[in-house]
C-alpha cells in the first residue's frame, strides 16, 4: 500500500554534513539524503560542487509523511540551522556551493516557504535581509555514499568539523 501522504521537501543549508542530523530523527521523516541541486552539469561529483563550477548547492532532500510531520514543521527547523542574512556561504564554508536556498516541490510549499521567509523577515531577529532564496526544484543528485548519514559515520570528524565551523555559536546566539 502506498502512503500518499508523502511528501519531498529540499534546502541548501551549507555543509550538507551539518544538515542531515536536525532532521532525521523525527517521526514521520522517512528518509534524509545529502546532495546536489540547482546546477547545470549532470551527474555532479562532490569535487564539481565543491570548486563552485557545476552552479550546484549543496542540499538535504528530506522525504515525510505530512500527515505526521507538517512542511511548515520543516521549515522552522530549517529556518534555525542557518544564517538568512549571509548570500556568501555558511559560517566557515564559503563560496556558491554553499549558500542557502529553499526548493520547493509543490506549489504550497512555496507558498509556506515564502510565508515563512517574511515571517521571519518582519520578526526582528536580523538586522540585515534575509537573503535565502525560494526556488523550483530541479534534479537532485545524490551525493556520493560516503557523505551520507556522515554524522554517523564519522562522528569526531563531524564533531571537529561542526565545532570549527561557528553554526552552533550562532545558532545558540540567534534561536
Amino acid at each position: 500500500m502506498t502512503n500518499t501522504n508523502l511528501s519531498t521537501a529540499t534546502f541548501a543549508g551549507g555543509c550538507f554534513w551539518c544538515m542531515v542530523k536536525p532532521f532525521v530523527e523525527w517521526d514521520g521523516i522517512e528518509s534524509v539524503v545529502s546532495g546536489y541541486m540547482g546546477g547545470h552539469l549532470e551527474n555532479p561529483t562532490y569535487e564539481d560542487v565543491k570548486k563552485g563550477t557545476s552552479g550546484h548547492l549543496e542540499v538535504v532532500q528530506i522525504v515525510f509523511d505530512e500527515s505526521i510531520f507538517p512542511y511548515e514543521k520543516l521549515l522552522e527547523i530549517y529556518w534555525q540551522q542557518i544564517d538568512p542574512t549571509d548570500d556568501g556561504g555558511q559560517f566557515q564554508d564559503r563560496g556558491s556551493s554553499y549558500r542557502t536556498a529553499i526548493f520547493y516541490h509543490k506549489p504550497e510549499h512555496k507558498e509556506s516557504a515564502e510565508k515563512s521567509k517574511i515571517d521571519l523577515a518582519n520578526s526582528g531577529r536580523f538586522q540585515k535581509p534575509i537573503v535565502t532564496e525560494i526556488k523550483a526544484a530541479e534534479t537532485f543528485y545524490p551525493a556520493e555514499d560516503y557523505h551520507q548519514d556522515f554524522y554517523k559515520k564519522n562522528p569526531d570528524h563531524y564533531q571537529q568539523d561542526r565545532a570549527e565551523s561557528g553554526r552552533d555559536e550562532f545558532i545558540k546566539s540567534n534561536w
